[in-house]
């Protein structure tokens, strides 16, 4: 993953914990890594330990670790750094959902060595549909889940997601069942 990943995650714990939890979590998973640089691809583990410890140090679930860094993710790093991104997916929460299988085709253009996850709608109605949620990455619906409670939040909107469908239980990808309130 992209520095800015990882990056994300440490001001995340900063922001709400300070720095003498950030360095025991860099110390719990043995990172030597002083600073990230946004642009620079990492390995995907060094960003799965940092979560793991995060969940260790701070004696939260993984899937809580996962679930706040989407939302932190869409309404600090997304918001602040690529606002206009945010806003070019849609007028509101239906408009963005619908559209966000084309949104990494505009973050690759920033990120050209991105490996992006692919997402597609079906059973689209006026207050829900199903996101479906394909990677190669395994372990990041909760991550998936922030996201899109994050991006209810950026633009107002109370959403409700239920898993419906997952790879943990033998299914080929992630499938949630978005709702949303207007």
């Amino acid at each position: 993953m992209y520095g800015i990943v990882n990056k994300a995650i440490e001001e995340l714990v900063i922001e709400n914990f300070g720095l003498q939890k950030w360095d025991e979590i860099k110390v719990n998973c043995n990172l030597d890594i002083d600073f990230f640089i946004s642009n620079e691809p990492y390995d995907d583990r060094v960003t799965y330990d940092l979560a793991m410890a995060v969940s260790e140090v701070m004696n939260i679930s993984l899937q809580d670790v996962f679930k706040t860094f989407g939302e932190w993710w869409i309404l600090r790093t997304c918001k602040d750094n690529y606002g206009h991104l945010l806003e070019s997916g849609g007028d509101n929460f239906k408009e963005f959902m619908i559209n966000l299988p084309h949104f990494h085709n505009r973050v690759m253009m920033i990120y050209p060595k991105l490996t992006p996850p692919e997402f597609q709608v079906s059973e689209i109605q006026s207050n829900s549909l199903y996101l479906h949620y394909l990677s190669k990455r395994e372990g990041l619906q909760d991550f998936v889940h922030g996201l899109i409670t994050g991006l209810g939040k950026f633009y107002g909107t109370p959403v409700d997601l239920k898993l419906i469908q997952s790879r943990n239980d033998g299914d080929h990808h992630e499938v949630f069942n978005v709702s949303w309130k207007n």
